[in-house]
């Protein structure tokens, strides 16, 4: 899906969204200014394989701290490792520096099991790569929500802070 028909899908979906276009940014650090003109929770994202093979996408604020090693005891998976980018666009449909929770559109074989940051959940708007680093959409959580529930996905929301399993 192109970041042009995700934004048509969002709205057949009844999913209000703002986007930016902008210069592509890869890293959190990146576009500090793009930023500064977006209300609302801005997102990382890590795409993760464990060692049994399943694949793991994880959505948190761009300050939060995220301890791999300590992680998979609280989520219930093997020891997690970055996945490549050949299995990246294999299962998300983005490249490296596009990671978005909104690639879990393409993810239609459910491959991936989304882990949420617990602050993430409670920013309001929250924004996110529509499938480009080219551009910053936002959704309200409400939204974000609804889109998760319209694909079927369940969040494991974690509280980063704690290191725990906490409530949406």
């Amino acid at each position: 899906m192109t970041p042009q028909q995700l934004l048509a899908r969002l709205d057949e979906m009844g999913i209000a969204q703002t986007t930016l276009w902008h210069r592509p940014v890869f890293t959190v650090d990146e576009g500090q200014d793009i930023k500064a003109q977006l209300p609302g929770g801005h997102t990382k994202n890590l795409f993760l394989k464990d060692g049994k093979d399943q694949l793991w996408l994880i959505s948190a604020l761009g300050e939060t701290q995220i301890d791999l090693k300590r992680l998979p005891s609280v989520i219930g998976s093997a020891r997690l490792s970055f996945g490549n980018a050949v299995l990246m666009e294999e299962a998300l449909g983005v490249t490296p520096g596009s990671v978005t929770a909104l690639a879990l559109i393409n993810d239609t074989n459910k491959r991936v099991r989304f882990v949420a940051d617990h602050a993430l959940m409670q920013a309001d708007p929250v924004n996110f790569h529509p499938l480009t680093n080219a551009a910053t959409t936002a959704l309200s959580q409400t939204d974000f929500r609804h889109f998760l529930q319209h694909l079927g996905v369940e969040a494991i929301v974690v509280d980063f802070e704690r290191l725990e399993l906490a409530s949406a």
